[in-house]
């Protein structure tokens, strides 16, 4: 593997990244494949991530947690990237890291003991119900609907593309509680919970997609979920302030994990071409070969550079909107252009799985769509950073 990751770049960083790499690395390329041959979730793995204390690395240590900063939880999510399962097994593991931040910072006492310690443990699942089929990635636009009946709500409405559903037993949700023609603005009255994922009111149906066969994505249709006043997290109608904790964490971990993923991709098709032989030479001779490759190493360090710094100015408390959405927008074009690479390097045989990058490639597209488009990404920094007038 190309090992140049400046996120670990002291002694205790160095030994999150080894102690994760020894966990990563009991399940190889076989293992990963057939989870996605199968479509069978990776339980194995998510166990021991979880018994290796990981799933905790950023929560407080009075739940159980490690106490450690957004930087060190990237440097673990980068290192389950460049392994055997790349975004999928990112994606068994990154609810738990930036998912819970909302309720660390916004839930009450007895809502963070309740919540975070069985989360840490990995004793329950939770998924992360905010995205919709009608609204996308306008969040003001939600429609599902929670409607306050005594000390419950009741939830109806529909989510889209909530991974880990099938397994999940809890869901992080956004949903509104005041219609948005009622509020001054249209983030007011969106209201956030964490709540049972209770399959007597919700319908998980799975979304057939083209990768990341082994994590399932869902569409959820609610239908009268109870859910219990003390399971919302701070005020009624102000969830959509909440949920913005959770979003720069969010597009950092991706940028990380992204990165990893590109490094992966880049290492196998590095090894090919100066393995294979054609007309007599090894084919990493040729500069048309030598030279995609070594542009993806710039471009993927550049982008973990970029999340190397918004990573530390999340963890400083400073803003780092701009430089966490570039962060996600850099490595995502990297990490889609190495896998690329890999497969054309690979030539013929870079579109048969037993050598694997086509399955990198097919979970790299993905990465581009989400979590949030690139094309979004350009909009926010044209806006926020340019002070261009708002296009959307």
């Amino acid at each position: 593997m190309i090992d140049i990751e400046p996120l670990a770049d002291t002694p205790e960083r160095v030994e999150i990244r080894d102690a994760v790499r020894a966990i990563c690395d009991r399940f190889d390329d076989d293992y990963w494949r057939e989870k996605d041959r199968e479509h069978a979730f990776p339980f194995e793995f998510s166990q021991a991530i979880a018994e290796g204390g990981w799933l905790g690395i950023a929560m407080p240590p009075e739940y159980g947690g490690a106490g450690l900063g957004v930087t060190e939880a990237a440097i673990m999510m980068q290192t389950i990237g460049s392994s055997a399962g790349t975004f999928a097994a990112c994606s068994t593991v990154h609810i738990n890291i930036f998912g819970p931040h909302a309720i660390v910072k916004h839930g009450s006492p007895e809502q963070r003991e309740r919540i975070l310690p069985p989360l840490i443990r990995g004793e329950t699942r939770a998924c992360f119900g905010v995205t919709e089929p009608d609204a996308g990635l306008d969040t003001t636009k939600l429609s599902t609907r929670a409607v306050r009946d005594g000390d419950r709500y009741l939830v109806n409405g529909r989510k889209m593309w909530i991974s880990t559903a099938q397994e999940a037993d809890k869901i992080v949700l956004l949903a509104r509680t005041t219609p948005v023609e009622q509020c001054v603005k249209p983030t007011d009255g969106l209201s956030l919970f964490y709540t049972n994922l209770d399959k007597r009111y919700v319908e998980a149906r799975e979304i057939p997609k083209m990768g990341r066969g082994a994590v399932d994505s869902n569409a959820l249709f609610i239908d009268n979920l109870p859910v219990p006043v003390e399971d919302r997290i701070g005020e009624e109608g102000k969830g959509f302030r909440y949920i913005l904790d959770s979003l720069n964490p969010e597009r950092i971990l991706n940028a990380a994990e992204v990165i990893g993923i590109g490094r992966r991709a880049l290492s196998k098709a590095v090894q090919y071409a100066d393995e294979r032989v054609v007309f007599g030479r090894k084919i990493g001779k040729n500069q048309s070969i030598q030279h995609p490759l070594a542009e993806s190493w710039s471009e993927l360090y550049a982008a973990e550079l970029m999340t190397l710094r918004a990573a530390q100015l999340y963890d400083a408390g400073q803003p780092c909107g701009a430089e966490a959405n570039a962060a996600k927008y850099l490595a995502a074009d990297a990490c889609f252009h190495a896998c690329d690479r890999a497969i054309r390097t690979h030539g013929g045989m870079g579109y048969a799985s037993e050598y694997n990058v086509e399955r990198y490639f097919r979970e790299a597209v993905a990465t581009r769509l989400a979590p949030v488009s690139r094309e979004l990404i350009l909009c926010f920094l044209a806006e926020r950073v340019l002070g261009l007038p708002k296009s959307y």
